[in-house]
């Protein structure tokens, strides 16, 4: 499923300038490093891609996902967006890389 959600938030970051540099995540969250052009709204860009995402997985994981969720949604209406400011893209890199990732 996160290899998935892997490739979609990489079709939305391109579909909006953009380009997806590094994902990963855990079993309740994701990790994204993105490039997105100065013009982006990064609301906006969030809401798209954690909209997209859910409806896409949730209809091609519809099985497993009923297990844990009864109601249509896959994410929590929370994110949190960080600049990287002076650290060198490589070790935020390895800090996403590193993430504890699940086997399922």
């Amino acid at each position: 499923m996160l290899k998935e959600f892997e490739n979609q938030a990489s079709e939305r970051c391109q579909a909006w300038g953009g380009k997806l540099l590094q994902a990963n995540g855990q079993s309740d969250h994701v990790h994204l490093l993105i490039e997105l052009p100065p013009s982006a709204a990064l609301a906006d860009f969030v809401n798209a891609i954690k909209t997209g995402t859910s409806r896409r997985l949730r209809s091609t994981f519809t099985q497993h996902l009923a297990g844990y969720y009864s109601k249509p949604v896959l994410w929590s209406r929370s994110y949190c967006v960080l600049s990287c400011g002076g650290a060198p893209l490589e070790i935020i890199k390895q800090y996403i890389q590193q993430q504890d990732r699940p086997e399922n």
